[in-house]
């Protein structure tokens, strides 16, 4: 392993994983290396840079096959994205701030909230979110009762209308800005 040799490694999860014994355990294994792992409530897909010099992105929807890239402005600017993921991530081993929101809505029911509103379906949201369709469509319901409503149209109306999204600005949507 390459950790044996002294190659450090960074890995962002989602924080869903946090709930995972097989990444608990390989945490557990990793802790005596260089391997830091931190969590983000959503991410973008998957990365991987190779000493700032190559990157590898999914080029097809089912992550079978990978894009390399060696430009170096292209890797550069991946470089870059992964570090303002990593510098909002929360090291595993830390607790998650969740705030106790004035409006009762979770960190986690924000985000659905949000990509509810972006016009994301359950199985996106939950894909996009690390979570099993059945978790996301759960927080969903839970969202519905916390906001009173009767049908999915109504809870689109009642978040926007509520202005959750806009009492945090790492939910708050801007217009223009898209997914």
């Amino acid at each position: 392993m390459l950790t044996a040799r002294g190659v450090g490694m960074r890995t962002l999860y989602q924080h869903t994983v946090r709930h995972s014994h097989g990444t608990l355990s390989y945490a557990a294994q990793m802790a005596e290396s260089k391997v830091e792992i931190r969590t983000l409530e959503e991410l973008i897909e998957r990365l991987m840079i190779f000493d700032n010099t190559v990157a590898f992105i999914p080029a097809t929807d089912d992550r079978t096959v990978a894009l390399e890239l060696r430009h170096p402005g292209i890797v550069e600017y991946l470089a870059k994205v992964f570090e303002q993921l990593w510098h909002r991530a929360i090291p595993l081993q830390e607790q998650i701030p969740y705030d106790s929101k004035s409006d009762g809505i979770s960190g986690v029911r924000h985000s659905i909230a949000k990509l509810l509103v972006e016009g994301h379906v359950d199985e996106a949201i939950a894909r996009r979110l690390g979570m099993n369709v059945r978790t996301c469509r759960s927080h969903i319901a839970k969202l519905s009762v916390a906001l009173g409503s009767n049908s999915r149209a109504q809870l689109g109306y009642l978040i926007a209308r509520s202005g959750i999204l806009d009492s945090d600005p790492d939910h708050a949507i801007s217009p223009g800005t898209g997914a």
